[in-house]
Formats: C-alpha cells, structure tokens, sequence
C-alpha cells in the first residue's frame, strides 16, 4: 500500500516538472520570436533578396548601401572572344543610386511577425529598371555592331536545306558554326544588367540551327520536290512542242527558312521571257508549212501576240505546284480578239511567188485559185493576217501611181491588215496567175476571179488567219 502511494506521488511530481519545463520553453520561445519581431519591424525580413542581392536582416538605409556597392557601383563585364569587350558601371549607364523608396515598397508589404516562415522559404524582388534607355540602347547597339564585324570572320551556322544533286533533292545536313546569335547576346546583356550579374559572355550564345536534317517536315517537303522535279512539263506553241527541261524546272524548286516549298519566281521569269522572245510573233516570223513551197518564215502582221508574262508566270507557278503532267499554251497579249498561239489548221495561204490561193478548213482543203497580187510598185504586203470583216457591193479608193485617183466598185470586200489590202473580186482582169501581177498586178489587194469569189464569200469567216508570203 505504501509502495502504491509511493508511486502515485512520484508520478505526479515528475508530471509537474515536465509541465513546468515546457511553459518555460514555450516562454522562452515566444520571447525570443516576440524580440525577433521587433527587431524586424525597422528591418527587412530573413531572406530577402533585391536583384540576387541578400539585403535580409537589414535596415533600408543598409540594404540601399548594399545594392549600390553590389550592383548600381559594380561593373558589368562583357567579354568577346574570350576577351573583355567593356567593363561598365550600371551608374554609368543612369542606373539610380538611391534605392529607398523601392525598398520601403518592399518593407512595407512585410510582415515583421512572419519573419520565421520568410526564414524558412525567402523572397525575391526586382528593383524596377531606371536605366537612361538611350545610354542602354547605344550600348546593347554598339555590342551588336561589334559582334558582327566578329561574325564577317566566323563560320556561319546553317540549317539543314533540300540542294538538287545529280538528278534528286537530298537533305543537306546542318552545321553548327560559331557565329555569335546577335539577337540573343544582346537579350542576354540587358537580362543581366537587370538582374544584378556581373559578366556576359557572347561565347555563350553561339547561333544554332533552326532545321536539322531529321527533322520530318523538312523529309516531307523533300518526297514532294522530288515528285514534282520528275513532271512532264511543257507547251505547244505556234505548232511546236516545247519542253521544260527536268533540270531546268528542279532548279525553280526551293524553300525558305520555314521549309515552305517555294518557286523562285525569278527563275520562272526568265524562262518565260526567253520563251516569249523566241516564239512571240509580234517580233518573229511564223514558221508555216506551205502547199508548194514547204516550210517557210511569214513576216510579222497583224495577227500576232506576246506572251503576258507576270500572267504566264503565275499560271505556270500553279500548274507546276498541282503535281502532274502538262502541256500548256501560253497566256498571250494581242489585239487580235481569241487569238491562238498556233495558226492550227484552219487558214487562208496567199503564196505570191506561185500566184495562188488556197482555203483550208480544219486541215480539209476547202478552196482554191489563181490570183493577181499587187504590181512591183504597189507589192502585196506579206504578213501573218486575218479576216477582219466582210462586207458586199463596196468602191474601193485610192491613188494611182501617177497620182490621179481610182474607184473600183466590188461584189465582195474582206479586208486582212490596217492598210488597205484585202481579198476581192476584180472583173476587170481578164485572167489571172502566172506573171499577170508584174504589168496588170493591183494596187496591193489580192484579186481573185469573181466566180471565185461567189465561192469563198459565203464560207470564209471573220477571224481566219490569212497567210500571205
């Protein structure tokens, strides 16, 4: 029973003890962070860092002697090949010496009780830039005028590209030189001259590719020039075939720096303005197969074109890019309405070495006579030609060649250029062909027996080519 008591008592004094312990822990605790507070409440708290710079603990007369020493006083240094560039205070370039009223901002969103916990986890805070931003501008101008003198020297970085080579588009790989990237050491300059770091080194931002040859667009783009470059490509023009050379149509192929395919338009300019200078026949001669003379070159006429060659390159732009053969005409500038680019197989030929004519309709011979062309004072002009109308019952006028003035009433007038010549009968010739045209030949037009004439007025149309040589 003794024993029992004993121990009750015991226990009891030891539990006493421990509380007291304890209070007076807790006392002491409470003192020490009570004591803490006020000691922060004139300071700024545990952890507290301004620009990098440690201003915890501090009073805002010391942290502002601090940040001026650390940061506004000290000097940035900027290196170039390895070298220092320029080493320049932050003062130098307006940076405010006096950081107080940033600091008290700071104080005051503080509380001087919680200091245990910003003990524990810290904060961070920025001073608002005040630089000159002319003097920092100048600088971060001057250090990428001077990064790409360094640059002239240096080994540019490329992307990886698409080249045509020995008959396919391949990827040619990247490489990594060692160019500075301007942009980049620059963004790097005005960060640190923020942030309170005090070296930059250009070294550390040389350029880098944007395209690597794995990457998958770029292998895309690659299958699709190839397809492209293997194309049947060419035109029909003035009854000729002619084709885009493969290698010629690869080399319009290329990309820009985004890997978009593209057409290098200047490329395709200057094919189609070679083309339209050796085809057009406002300043070339049309080749023609004739009846009895075989191929032969007519002048320039009236039926005639050019190529409209920003037209033209647009079109062909497009019609490459669709992917599939082709064979195209041209788009074509002419005052000819519906002008073709070949004469085809419907026409008029007016052959005047032989003295005939002849009328082809779909490449069926539709007529075809003797003629009397213009005397060797008053020649038929020859020319690439068309009917330009048709009317009946018409007085030609004009001048002899001793000036006096003639009227020659017609059944049927169809004239073919702007000066005058066209197609008639003539009841005044008593026969026609052979060398009639060099002592009773006309004044230019093509005269053609009457009964002829009853024939070819009904079926020839306004617009047909006439070919006179």
């Amino acid at each position: 029973m003794f024993l029992k008591r004993f121990g009750e008592d015991f226990f009891q004094e030891k539990t006493k003890r421990i509380i007291i312990i304890c209070l007076v822990v807790l006392l002491v605790f409470v003192s020490f962070y009570s004591y803490k507070s006020v000691h922060y409440a004139e300071r700024l708290l545990p952890k507290t860092k301004v620009n990098n710079i440690n201003v915890g603990g501090l009073t805002i007369e010391q942290a502002n002697e601090k940040i001026n020493t650390e940061l506004t006083e000290a000097s940035v240094a900027i290196s170039l090949d390895n070298k220092l560039w320029k080493k320049i205070k932050r003062s130098e370039l307006g940076w405010q010496k006096d950081h107080s009223t940033a600091l008290m901002k700071i104080k005051q969103q503080q509380t001087p009780f919680a200091w245990g916990i910003t003990n524990l986890l810290g904060s961070r805070h920025e001073l608002p830039s005040s630089y000159d931003q002319a003097h920092v501008d100048q600088l971060v101008e001057n250090l990428g005028n001077e990064i790409l003198q360094k640059n002239v020297t240096r080994t540019p970085t490329t992307n990886a590209k698409i080249e045509w080579r020995e008959g396919d588009f391949v990827i040619v790989p990247e490489k990594q030189g060692d160019t500075i990237d301007v942009a980049a050491a620059q963004k790097a300059l005005i960060k640190n001259l923020e942030n309170g770091k005090q070296t930059v080194n250009v070294e550390d931002y040389y350029a880098q590719p944007i395209l690597t040859k794995d990457d998958s667009q770029l292998k895309k783009l690659k299958d699709q020039m190839n397809q492209l470059a293997k194309i049947e490509a060419g035109y029909t023009i003035n009854g000729k075939q002619v084709a885009i050379p493969a290698e010629e149509l690869a080399s319009w192929l290329t990309t820009d720096e985004k890997a978009d395919m593209q057409l290098d338009q200047e490329k395709v300019t200057a094919f189609v303005t070679n083309l339209n200078a050796e085809y057009n026949t406002m300043e070339n001669p049309t080749p023609f197969n004739s009846t009895k003379r075989g191929e032969v070159a007519v002048p320039v006429g009236i039926y005639s074109w050019t190529i409209d060659i920003p037209s033209e390159v647009a079109a062909l732009s497009a019609q490459i890019l669709k992917g599939k053969n082709f064979n195209r005409t041209p788009v074509v500038e002419s005052e000819v309405p519906d002008i073709q680019t070949s004469i085809g197989n419907t026409y008029v030929e007016v052959d005047l070495q032989n003295q005939y004519m002849w009328y082809y309709k779909e490449g069926k011979l539709q007529f075809e006579t003797d003629i009397v062309s213009g005397k060797p004072s008053t020649p038929t002009p020859p020319g690439v030609n068309y009917v330009t109308s048709k009317s009946t019952d018409q007085i030609l006028r004009g001048l002899n060649d001793d000036g006096s003035k003639y009227a020659s009433p017609v059944r049927y007038w169809m004239p073919i250029d702007k000066t005058g010549v066209g197609i008639h009968d003539s009841d005044w010739q008593y026969a026609y062909g052979g060398d009639l045209w060099l002592y009773r030949g006309s004044h230019g037009c093509i005269n053609t027996p009457p009964a002829k004439m009853d024939e070819l007025y009904p079926i020839l149309e306004v617009g047909t080519p006439v070919l006179v040589f």
